[in-house]
């Protein structure tokens, strides 16, 4: 039997691959990016309440009310916008889930889609198995800045989305109201749609504020904007996101939605909806920066070059150039199997596989994981 191949994307990711290999090299695995410490205990009591309260059968197709009303009354607070609960808010497993939903709601074989790389790796299998064309645009090293001549030259009449993601996946970028102010002059007098992936959006240091397309008035009525539940409360296993989109948008992506997965784990979406609700929240940011502050203050005892800080997600890209001449993928397999910390090679998040010699931890670890993880690396 012959299966069709609908995408490009050969094998397992990348993150499967890399956790694999730290599992059975027993390294410390700091490529995938999921946390290694607890949830904040009262979440997790707030999941064994859902149960005893009876919130074990289908919630409603776009989500519990609850929920879509305490992300709508936590937008208004922390951003200062207006959501509709009832037709702008759509509870998802999980935010790659959603990604994958508004690119089917709106891609056509034939369309194009520009993607800026480095870009998470489930980008681009989402849209070439919606028919559509992928067309890669690179980012600027070191600081992985658009170039907007660049996204300019890329659009053509069969431009349908441009896809951004900031706080950025793999290199801990941010984007300014001036990025998307310069966006919103490109497009302008175009139906290019916005996919907007704000999964890191909590995640934002040394006192910058995240921007999102949701403020910005002109661009907002174009976009499907993508959030992760897991990224902020470091429930990744949950597997909870959600989408934000004009009603317009979102009566297209729910009529892709309902027949995906239609109902979202219930008891999860009580739990998340009491928690967004109580009056004051672990501040996710700070946490996170002073994982990011250690983790860079141990880097600098190895050979690795920082080029520039994370702004912004749990990742930090680095360098390996002082250390081998391998191509990053070899570099990060010898650096698991040989000094038993797993890491991510940034070439996985080209289209064409381009290698600039860099890799890319994940700091959102325990303190003595990533004191582990360096006692290791001090050795290069």
């Amino acid at each position: 039997m012959i299966f069709p191949q609908k995408h490009s994307a050969t094998g397992t990711t990348i993150f499967t691959v890399m956790s694999a290999l730290a599992q059975q090299c027993n390294a410390i695995n700091l490529s995938q990016g999921f946390p290694d410490y607890p949830i904040d205990e009262q979440l997790g009591k707030l999941l064994f309440e859902a149960t005893q309260q009876g919130f074990n059968q289908y919630a409603p197709m776009p989500g519990l009310p609850q929920l879509r009303q305490a992300i709508s009354n936590d937008f208004a607070k922390r951003y200062g916008v207006e959501i509709n609960p009832d037709t702008e808010i759509t509870i998802t497993p999980g935010a790659t889930y959603a990604i994958y939903t508004a690119f089917t709601s709106v891609l056509e074989a034939g369309d194009e889609v520009i993607v800026l790389e480095p870009a998470y790796d489930s980008y681009i299998p989402n849209i070439e198995t919606n028919g559509a064309k992928v067309v890669p645009v690179p980012l600027s090293a070191p600081d992985f800045s658009v170039d907007w001549n660049k996204v300019k030259d890329a659009i053509t009449r069969k431009t349908k989305v441009i896809i951004v993601n900031t706080p950025h996946n793999p290199t801990g970028a941010i984007w300014s109201r001036q990025d998307w102010d310069t966006l919103a002059d490109i497009v302008r007098d175009t139906n290019i749609i916005i996919l907007s992936d704000e999964v890191y959006e909590q995640l934002v240091f040394d006192g910058k504020k995240h921007c999102s397309v949701l403020q910005h008035d002109e661009l907002r009525k174009r976009s499907f904007v993508l959030y992760s539940f897991g990224k902020v409360f470091h429930n990744t296993g949950w597997k909870m996101g959600y989408c934000i989109a004009p009603s317009e948008f979102t009566i297209a992506f729910r009529r892709i939605h309902q027949f995906l997965c239609f109902s979202v784990n219930s008891p999860a979406q009580y739990a998340l909806a009491q928690y967004l609700s109580l009056p004051q929240l672990p501040d996710v940011s700070r946490m996170m920066q002073q994982k990011r502050d250690l983790f860079l203050s141990l880097l600098k005892e190895t050979p690795f070059i920082i080029h520039q800080p994370a702004s912004g997600s749990y990742f930090q890209t680095v360098s390996y150039a002082q250390i081998s001449d391998k191509p990053d993928m070899e570099f990060a397999q010898w650096l698991t199997k040989e000094h038993g910390v797993a890491t991510i090679p940034i070439s996985a998040f080209y289209s064409n596989k381009k290698d600039d010699k860099l890799i890319r931890f994940c700091f959102a670890k325990k303190e003595e994981t990533l004191q582990q993880a360096i006692e290791r690396l001090r050795k290069l």
